[in-house]
Formats: structure tokens, sequence, C-alpha cells
């Protein structure tokens, strides 16, 4: 079988894409581990001098996979094996060179944090994106809730966190989640352009341009992670996260009862 994560180059541009189209590039330990892989291969890789992240098939991510495990199994306290899921997605802040998501489809939950780790987004026009961490009794994870506030504002990002709402490419458009929303078909090219651009500028004054504007966000968005994974394990633990996820399975409305 193919890796779950492929990475290749084209020129100076890396790529790495999420393949596993019928599980909807979701985080299973195969695609986490295989993402870690892909990651540190383009973070050495001195000839690229841009990176696009995308995915196959009618998902750039889904995030979590419920059908499989909400946890890594790290053996250690619940917040950190909540945070362990989202170590090889937030390694994208070790890169030095700028990162275009190429959000080839539906992008939520975790899948969504990804795309926010990314420097830029292009994304299809009928795609769905969002966190709807609590339709399904979660917290967030994967630092999206620092990370959001920082593109749309405090008061769109209470709004789409808190009802859960999805939004489609025009409107995420519009709020600032992506940089431009374009036909499914033309998602790719419009990034690998994107991408072309970028690289054929000097690399040391892109690098050090990078650096500057994100200077105190890597960590920053490392540490708020952690932060919601000690919220994101308590949720995990109630009855209402239990809930929330048998609904999504059975496609059929979550009811809640604040235990």
């Amino acid at each position: 079988m193919a890796e779950a994560v492929r990475y290749h180059t084209d020129g100076m541009v890396g790529v790495i894409t999420l393949d596993r189209p019928d599980n909807r590039n979701s985080m299973t330990p195969e695609l986490l581990d295989a993402f870690a892989t892909a990651s540190a291969t383009a973070r050495a890789d001195t000839s690229i001098r841009s990176l696009v992240v995308t995915g196959t098939g009618a998902c750039f991510s889904s995030g979590a996979d419920f059908r499989s495990t909400l946890q890594r199994d790290t053996g250690s306290a619940p917040h950190e094996r909540s945070y362990a899921m989202y170590v090889p997605f937030l390694s994208l802040l070790d890169i030095e060179v700028p990162i275009v998501g190429a959000l080839n489809g539906h992008t939520v939950g975790g899948g969504f944090g990804l795309a926010l780790v990314c420097d830029m987004r292009i994304g299809a026009l009928d795609a769905k994106y969002g966190a709807n961490f609590v339709k399904l009794g979660l917290a967030p994870g994967m630092a999206i809730s620092y990370l959001l506030p920082r593109l749309v504002g405090m008061a769109k990002a209470n709004e789409l966190l808190l009802t859960g709402r999805l939004v489609e490419g025009r409107e995420a458009e519009s709020l600032g989640i992506l940089n431009r929303a374009v036909p499914t078909a033309d998602v790719m090219a419009e990034a690998m352009e994107l991408a072309r651009t970028i690289a054929a500028n000097a690399p040391i004054a892109v690098r050090a341009t990078k650096a500057a504007i994100r200077r105190g966000l890597a960590l920053t968005a490392r540490e708020a992670a952690r932060e919601e994974a000690v919220a994101q394990a308590a949720t995990l633990a109630t009855d209402d996260c239990r809930e929330g996820i048998a609904a999504l399975l059975a496609k059929r409305a979550p009811v809640f009862t604040g235990r």
C-alpha cells in the first residue's frame, strides 16, 4: 500500500500530500506517523523555497477518525495523549520556507487546524471549513482557539467556535480564512502558482520575512495547543462527548445533558 502521506518536489516547491481519501485523510495513527516523516523530510530539504500541503479526494482532512482513537497511546496523562494527536501537524511550525495549504476539499476539526498552521490557504469554493468540536461535546485542539481569532478577529472566531458552524469557500475567503476560494479543479494549480511566485524571490529574504511575521507565534501556538489539550482531554471523558460522537456516526442530532 502506498504511503498515507507522500512528499515530492516540483522544481523549488516541496509538496506534502495526504493520501487516504477513502478515510477522508483523517488523523489515524498511520497518517499522523507518515505526516511526521514527510514534514521532517521537507524541513531537511534545502533545495525547496516553498512548500504546498494538500490532500486527495473530497477532503483535505476531516480531522479525527471517530471510529479509531482520539488520543495517541503515549502512556502518559490524558492531556498529553490529546496533545500528541496534534504534534505531527504542528511540526509545520518548524519549517522555515513559506507554506501554502492547497485545500482540495472539506477541511474540518484537526484538519482545519492543519490548514491554519500553513502560512496561506487556497481552498475549494464548494468545500466546508471550520471546527465543529462543540457539536461533538469536545473542546478544540490544534491551537485553533489561538490561531483563528488572529485570522478572522475575536467576534467572528467566537461565533464560529461556539456554534460549531462550518462555512463554505466564498465565506471562508471573505472572513480571511482563505486567501482565495476557487473551483475545486483549480485549487492545486492556484496553490502551486503562489508557491512558485514565492520561490522565485530571494530565498534568504523570504525565510527572514516569514520568520519576522511568525516571530513568537510558533512557540505560543504550541503552548496554546497544550492548554487546549487539557480541556479536550477533560471533555473527552464526558457523557456529552460520547453522545456527540455516537450521534455523528449515526447521522442524527445529539442530545446533550451537561454531564
